[in-house]
C-alpha cells in the first residue's frame, strides 16, 4: 500500500461523498459530471489553492501542514476517527518505506492476565491485522467454536478475524446483519493501514481478500474508518440461538485490540450467553487451563 496513494484515494473518496447542498456550495443548476464536490470546490472550502489540492490527491505533494490538514478535515466534514486517519496518512507520506519484515505480534503477560481474569466473559485479542492472538474459552465458544481452541498459539497459523468474517461460512452465519459487521471489520483494517502504510503483511491480507471476495473490495474502496468503540450485533449462535451482543473494543499499549462481548443483564440474550459460557467451561473440565489461554 503506497502512503501517498492512500492519502489521495482517501481525499477523493471523501470528496465524492459530499453533496454541494451539504456544504453550501452554489451549483446554479449546472449539470455536474463528477460525483460529489469538484476539486476546486473542495479547495475553496478548505482555503487552499486548487492546484495544491490537486497535487495532494495525485500523490505529488507531501509535508501538508497541520493547519492545511485541519482545514481539509473541516471541509470534508470528517469525524474524529476520520480526522486521525487523515493525519496518519499524511504522516505516512513522510516516512521511509520499511525494509524489514515486521516482527510477530505477541500478547503481553498483562493482557493474558486480563483475559484470564475475564474468564466468564467472551474475550478475543486481535493484532493490528485482525489476527487472533488469544482468546479465553468463552471467546472461543462465541466467535469460533468450530475451530481448534489451540489454533491461536500455532505460529503463523492462527485465525484472522477478517478472513473469518468474509470467507468462513460459520462466522458469516453468526451475524444476522452480516454487512454491518463486515463494514466494521474493513473500517478497522483501513484505520490500521493508515497507521502502518508499509506493512507488507497487511497489504497482502487486503490483496487476498480483495481478490477472493468482491464484497471486501467494494467496502475497501469506500475508505470508511473505525477506531474502537462498541457495537450491538444480533448474533445467531448454533448452540444457544439468537443473542443481542455488545462488542466493545479496548486498545492495549502495544496497539492490540481486546474485544469483550457482553449482554444486557436479565435479558434473554444474557441467559443464552450464560448457557453458552457454562457449556463451554464444563466441556473442558479436564483441561488443566480451562480458560483456554496458552503461554
Amino acid at each position: 500500500m503506497n502512503a501517498r496513494g492512500q492519502l489521495g484515494d482517501f481525499l477523493q473518496a471523501r470528496r465524492s461523498q459530499l453533496r454541494p447542498e451539504d456544504t453550501g456550495v452554489a451549483t446554479y443548476g449546472d449539470r455536474r459530471r463528477v460525483q460529489g464536490l469538484r476539486r476546486e470546490e473542495l479547495a475553496l472550502l478548505a482555503g487552499v489553492s486548487a492546484s495544491y489540492y490537486s497535487r495532494l490527491e495525485q500523490g505529488q505533494a507531501v509535508n501538508a501542514s497541520p493547519e492545511v490538514l485541519d482545514a481539509l478535515a473541516r471541509a470534508l466534514q470528517l469525524d474524529d476517527a476520520e480526522r486521525r486517519h487523515l493525519i496518519e496518512l499524511a504522516a505516512g507520506t513522510r516516512r521511509r518505506p520499511a525494509t524489514r519484515r515486521p516482527p510477530a505480534e505477541r500478547v503481553s503477560p498483562a493482557v493474558r492476565q486480563l483475559v484470564a481474569t475475564l474468564g466468564g466473559v467472551p474475550v478475543v485479542v486481535l493484532g493490528r491485522r485482525a489476527d487472533v492472538l488469544a482468546w479465553n474459552t468463552a471467546g472461543h465458544a462465541l466467535f469460533a467454536g468450530h475451530l481448534d481452541p489451540e489454533i491461536p498459539e500455532r505460529p503463523n497459523h492462527g485465525p484472522n478475524m477478517a478472513r473469518l468474517v468474509f470467507l468462513d461460512a460459520h462466522t458469516r452465519d453468526l451475524y444476522a446483519d452480516w454487512p454491518t459487521k463486515a463494514r466494521a471489520v474493513v473500517a478497522t483494517l483501513r484505520m490500521a493501514s493508515g497507521q502502518h502504510p508499509n506493512d507488507p503483511l497487511l497489504a497482502a491480507l487486503v490483496g487476498e481478500l480483495t481478490v477472493q471476495t468482491p464484497e471486501f473490495g467494494a467496502m475497501w474502496a469506500d475508505h470508511r474508518v473505525k477506531a474502537g468503540g462498541h457495537t450491538v450485533y444480533e448474533m445467531r449462535h448454533p448452540l444457544v440461538g439468537a443473542m443481542a451482543v455488545t462488542q466493545q473494543t479496548l486498545l492495549t499499549e502495544d496497539g492490540q485490540t481486546v474485544v469483550v462481548a457482553t449482554t444486557e443483564p436479565g435479558s434473554a440474550s444474557h441467559a443464552a450467553m450464560t448457557l453458552l459460557v457454562h457449556s463451554a467451561a464444563t466441556s473442558r473440565t479436564g483441561d488443566p487451563q480451562p480458560l483456554g489461554i496458552r503461554d
